[in-house]
């Protein structure tokens, strides 16, 4: 499936994703300066856009660093056999993006002027690797084995996250798109104030920026299916979002439990450590924002500025 869809930094020329195998293309006049595009899951954002989107990573940011995060960098591929054991194909392998090479024996067929477009799948290597769909992942993985020295550690990171959904939407759906983290790990009692602390925050910032913002539980799996977190879930929610007018879900809360503490062998005071995430989508909120100012990304940068700057 292929959709292409311009702004321009005054309306979008764009139609809304019908799904099926449909192609859909929009088009900018000769000589406006895009400010994003997208086609297939896959954004370019202009220089207002960027600018944007690296502003808003500041704020999200700052408000864990100003709480004693630690920044961390992590690794951009995640090992398939450590995903099995936190589950991960058992409740998100429509999600997954392999990471393969083309098998040294198949390699001459790849010369010049003889490349397969697509490549198929008996050309490839045996994946060992995965893109991350989410970015607390590596971090939890870097973690395995350790005992906390405190009740709550605080780390924060970014990194670019790839989910194969089954159609893409503009900025508010992308294959490849960038997730803010803010992660805590530690007691039940400093994950839940950790996350009580961030709603605050959210609540705030949105009505600073004018955006109305609806808290709602979230409906993707966590837990396994057939398992008694998942019941768990069902009855207290481990996760929720913000979501906009529109439907657009521009940042999650999640407390994990004790899962992670128990499969990467995390500890606190002897037992599997409690986890909790706060993450947040910054393609989404440059869409939120993008129509809460009618396609003006510098005064929307400026707006959060401003916002940010009162937390």
């Amino acid at each position: 499936m292929s959709r292409t869809e311009s702004h321009t930094g005054g309306s979008h020329t764009g139609g809304s994703h019908t799904g099926g195998s449909r192609t859909e293309h929009t088009t900018v006049p000769a000589g406006s300066p895009t400010a994003w595009s997208a086609c297939d899951g896959l954004a370019c954002l202009g220089g207002a856009a960027t600018s944007l989107l690296r502003t808003l990573d500041d704020v999200f940011a700052g408000w864990g660093t100003a709480r004693g995060a630690e920044p961390m960098t992590l690794p951009p591929l995640l090992p398939a056999a450590a995903l099995r054991e936190l589950d991960y194909f058992h409740n998100f392998p429509h999600l997954g993006s392999v990471v393969s090479g083309i098998r040294p024996d198949r390699l001459d067929h790849y010369g010049a002027g003889k490349a397969v477009v697509p490549i198929p799948a008996q050309d490839l290597s045996d994946a060992t690797y995965l893109l991350p769909s989410a970015t607390c992942y590596a971090g939890f993985l870097h973690f395995t084995g350790t005992e906390l020295a405190g009740p709550a550690t605080l780390v924060t990171m970014v990194s670019r996250c790839f989910r194969n959904e089954e159609h893409y939407d503009g900025l508010r759906r992308l294959w490849g798109f960038t997730m803010r983290e803010i992660v805590c790990l530690g007691s039940r009692e400093a994950v839940q104030a950790h996350l009580d602390n961030h709603h605050q925050e959210i609540a705030a910032f949105a009505a600073c920026l004018g955006i109305e913002l609806r808290r709602v539980p979230a409906t993707d799996p966590f837990f396994q299916k057939d398992g008694s977190r998942a019941v768990m879930q069902l009855l207290a929610p481990v996760k929720e979002e913000y979501a906009s007018r529109d439907g657009t879900a521009v940042a999650s809360f999640n407390h994990h439990r004790n899962f992670f503490g128990e499969r990467c062998a995390i500890r606190y005071a002897g037992r599997p450590a409690f986890t909790g995430c706060v993450a947040f989508g910054l393609e989404r909120w440059l869409h939120v924002l993008d129509e809460r100012f009618d396609g003006d990304l510098v005064a929307a940068r400026d707006a959060v500025l401003k916002a940010g700057a009162v937390q």
